[in-house]
């Protein structure tokens, strides 16, 4: 049971990526919104705005755009960048 659990949690990342560490109602438009959020711990937000700026989420043919499952639409990797800018700076990481 807790193998198929575990299968279960990693094809859930695969599909959703960083979505998957969201809470239930909450969407993301622009990466800052990650480090606004009060539902979610600073690892947390660096996982998510890591994740978002890896190639995986990158949009074909636009490699300076990435885009994440549940987002409305492509930031830029400097936006992303920036955020994480911003969250070690607030948490003095």
């Amino acid at each position: 049971m807790m193998d198929n659990m575990a299968k279960q949690a990693v094809q859930d990342v695969m599909t959703m990526g960083p979505a998957v560490l969201m809470p239930q109602n909450i969407r993301f438009r622009r990466p800052i919104d990650v480090v606004d959020s009060p539902a979610l711990s600073a690892p947390d937000k660096r996982t998510i705005l890591a994740a978002w700026a890896s190639d995986y989420y990158a949009v074909d043919s636009k490699p300076a755009l990435r885009q994440i499952p549940g987002t409305p639409e492509a930031v830029s990797i400097d936006d992303v960048q920036s955020a994480l800018q911003e969250l070690d700076r607030r948490y003095d990481l």
